[in-house]
């Protein structure tokens, strides 16, 4: 994919750089600057902006970009960075504190039959809770068609926090979905009577598949895949092996990167490496039998977003690198991995100072990424020159 017209390459040099002396303007479209990383300069690029804290990233195969704005937007982005009107037809949303629209995929066959699915904080009652729908794309009347409501999460309701909402679909068309814990209902985590702080697997209709691991258990939801999380908000399929990660908010410090198996329990609140925000203690121990331990966990935290496995040809280094972006971290992390374990971090652009909701590989081989600001943006990261 060739460098956007309109984009303007500003030379900078290394000690500028590292002074962080010179800032993105957010929301000003032909911004680019240069990032030292192990695979050589980086360009980053302003694609597009005008967004209210952009959550989603999808591409579609003719390389248009869509996007969900928190407030409860969503928008085509054409491979000149112009932003379309808002979706008609997208549900009402919750947008409320942390809650809003969140994250959309595309479907693995939306070349033909053009379905999307998306999740969103839904109100229900004196709360919200996390949907997921499913709709028809049709951007020539800039509309959804047939959206419909797939999945609602049971248990207690969200004041406004905690929701996960990351989805990643599976190579047999399965949906992988993080339910957040609410914050103050934690320990339902721990319960398989509900879908509070789960990782779900569900069809494209909604439906639990049969081979999912608490299938006609007494009392537990059939489309519960692993338990014991907090707030999940990134997660990422790796193309080699078809293996799922996750990345979840600890509360102060104890943020965690897990390899999620079909079944396993997390742990969340019985163990961890964080406190509560007042300082306090929550956990039992750091381990625990019958509790997974995460693959890497970060104290302080950095508060880990969106997340994607690099396959593509521009950063031939990093193929099979793990990225994930950050939000209090404000930077964009690699990851090396060797099996099931992280072996090394890297982390990038921290002189940009932005929040990073979501990175994504486009099909051009560059990474994608969302700044979550009320004035936010779609950036293109490249090698130099690129």
């Amino acid at each position: 994919m060739k460098t956007p017209a309109g984009l303007v390459t500003v030379a900078l040099s290394a000690a500028t750089l590292l002074a962080g002396t010179f800032l993105l303007v957010s929301g000003t479209r032909g911004q680019n600057a240069s990032f030292e990383s192990s695979a050589g300069q980086l360009d980053l690029q302003t694609f597009a902006s005008g967004l209210v804290n952009p959550w989603g990233l999808a591409f579609f195969p003719d390389g248009r970009l869509l996007v969900t704005e928190r407030p409860g937007r969503m928008r085509i982005v054409s491979a000149e960075g112009q932003l379309s009107p808002p979706l008609k037809n997208v549900p009402e949303v919750w947008a409320s504190s942390q809650g809003g629209l969140l994250d959309v995929v595309t479907d693995n066959n939306f070349a033909q039959n053009r379905t999307i699915f998306f999740c969103y904080a839904e109100r229900s009652g004196g709360g919200g809770r996390t949907a997921v729908a499913r709709a028809k794309l049709n951007d020539g009347a800039g509309k959804l068609d047939e959206t419909k409501v797939i999945f609602r999460q049971e248990g207690p309701l969200s004041s406004g926090n905690h929701y996960g909402c990351r989805i990643a679909q599976g190579s047999d068309g399965n949906l992988f979905v993080t339910l957040g814990d609410h914050y103050s209902a934690r320990n339902e985590a721990q319960s398989l009577a509900n879908h509070i702080g789960k990782v779900i697997r569900i069809a494209p209709d909604g439906s639990a598949p049969p081979d999912n691991p608490f299938v006609g258990r007494d009392g537990a939801k059939p489309e519960i895949w692993s338990l014991g999380h907090r707030n999940q908000q990134g997660l990422a399929i790796n193309p080699a092996n078809g293996e799922l990660w996750e990345f979840e908010h600890g509360p102060r410090g104890g943020d965690e990167v897990n390899f999620i198996v079909k079944g396993r329990n997390y742990g969340w609140p019985v163990i961890g490496f964080g406190v509560d925000y007042s300082g306090a203690k929550i956990h039992e121990a750091t381990a625990r039998g019958g509790m997974e331990q995460p693959a890497k966990y970060w104290v302080p935290s950095i508060s880990p977003s969106g997340a994607t496995f690099y396959t593509g040809k521009l950063f031939p280094k990093w193929n099979g690198s793990l990225f994930a972006g950050a939000l209090s971290g404000r930077m964009l992390v690699r990851l090396t991995v060797s099996g099931h374990a992280v072996t090394g971090e890297e982390r990038l652009l921290q002189n940009l100072h932005e929040r990073i909701r979501d990175v994504r590989q486009g099909p051009d081989g560059a990474l994608w990424l969302l700044t979550d600001n009320s004035a936010g943006r779609i950036l293109r990261v490249t090698p130099a020159g690129k």
